[in-house]
């Protein structure tokens, strides 16, 4: 069972301590995760601000730092069209990475998904298909591209615990119906969270944990770090 860490997400940085703009300084507090016990990083770039970035130089700046302190860590990113100005706009950032990532996630309901999959494709970066929803997942099983994705994300939004596993439940029907065969990495965001992860276990799929989805333990407590969440969940994966 693969367990990756996301140690930012799109949160501002003053949300949580162990939150920064400065890579060198997440790249740290992530390798302690890495070394708790996870395969994989999953990271939202930043600008000098702290807002998410697909600029050239940000990527490369954060890629770097990460690279430097996580060595052999397969490192993703974010490609959300909240961090730039439109669909074309992301494509032309794409377009000028000089350093690639491993992965980018990309979320399959939003414009321009076909040709950002056609792009990472081309410059051979690994595709996270993000699917949010039912309608995500049958854009996706439709799309010319799903077969050549690295892994496929049912990704939960905000929701009750007693709803989290209807929803998954639908979008996995709809992934399994592709026939593709790819592997699936199943994650919730904060209520969705803990309960996304006992689901993952139980339905045999990949998952993810980090201060990207969630602030609090199990329990409701405010989690100290990355590392902690990392903890906490192999504890309940049983890893």
């Amino acid at each position: 069972m693969l367990l990756t860490l996301c140690p930012n997400g799109d949160r501002a940085t003053d949300a949580h301590p162990a939150l920064s703009s400065d890579p060198e300084t997440l790249a740290a507090d992530s390798a302690a995760a890495v070394a708790a016990g996870t395969a994989e990083v999953h990271l939202h770039p930043k600008d000098a601000g702290g807002r998410d970035s697909l600029r050239a130089e940000d990527l490369s700046r954060w890629l770097r730092a990460f690279w430097s302190i996580c060595p052999q860590v397969p490192l993703g990113v974010t490609t959300g069209a909240w961090a730039t100005g439109g669909a074309q706009e992301r494509l032309s950032q794409v377009r000028r990475w000089r350093e690639l990532p491993d992965l980018a996630s990309l979320n399959w309901h939003e414009e321009g998904a076909e040709d950002l999959a056609a792009l990472l494709i081309e410059r051979e970066v690994g595709i996270e298909a993000g699917l949010w929803g039912v309608e995500a997942a049958q854009a996706w099983v439709r799309s010319p591209h799903a077969a050549a994705c690295h892994r496929v994300l049912i990704e939960l939004p905000d929701l009750p615990a007693e709803q989290v596993r209807e929803l998954a439940e639908e979008i996995l029907t709809v992934i399994d119906g592709s026939g593709h065969g790819l592997p699936v990495l199943l994650h919730g965001e904060e209520r969705s969270a803990w309960p996304g992860v006992l689901l993952a276990r139980e339905l045999g799929l990949d998952t993810r944990i980090g201060l990207e989805d969630t602030l609090t333990l199990p329990d409701g407590t405010d989690a100290a770090s990355n590392t902690e969440l990392v903890l906490q969940c192999r504890a309940l994966l049983g890893l």
